[in-house]
């Protein structure tokens, strides 16, 4: 049953690596950055802010609880969400840029 869970919770992504994060975290991919201002000026790549927006790759398979069990993520592979600015760890695969951050670094789901 666990092991069903396991495998419809992880997504290939490039290179067909796939991630299965453990615990309470969560495998999240950044939204890019807007590269032009509203009154048509482009920013360079120092300039931009780094969004505090992204897709859920990946989720884990909960927090381990006292009496053994897992607790239910409140997030699922697909979510938009907006987590805090400093959350997570920075890895790349290939080109892609991943963070992986625990759940409580979630803020709110975009619905």
């Amino acid at each position: 049953m666990m092991a069903t869970a396991t495998k419809s919770r992880s997504k290939k992504t490039t290179g067909g690596v796939k991630l299965q994060p453990l615990g309470d975290r969560v495998v999240i991919e950044r939204e890019e950055a807007e590269t032009t201002t509203a009154g048509g000026i482009v920013l360079p790549d120092s300039a931009k802010n780094k969004p505090a927006r992204g897709v859920v790759v990946s989720v884990g398979d909960g927090k381990l609880l006292d009496d053994g069990s897992h607790g239910q993520m409140q997030v699922k592979p697909g979510d938009r969400v907006i987590f805090s600015s400093y959350a997570g760890d920075t890895f790349q695969i290939g080109d892609q840029e991943l963070l992986l951050m625990r759940e409580d670094d979630i803020l709110a789901v975009i619905e």
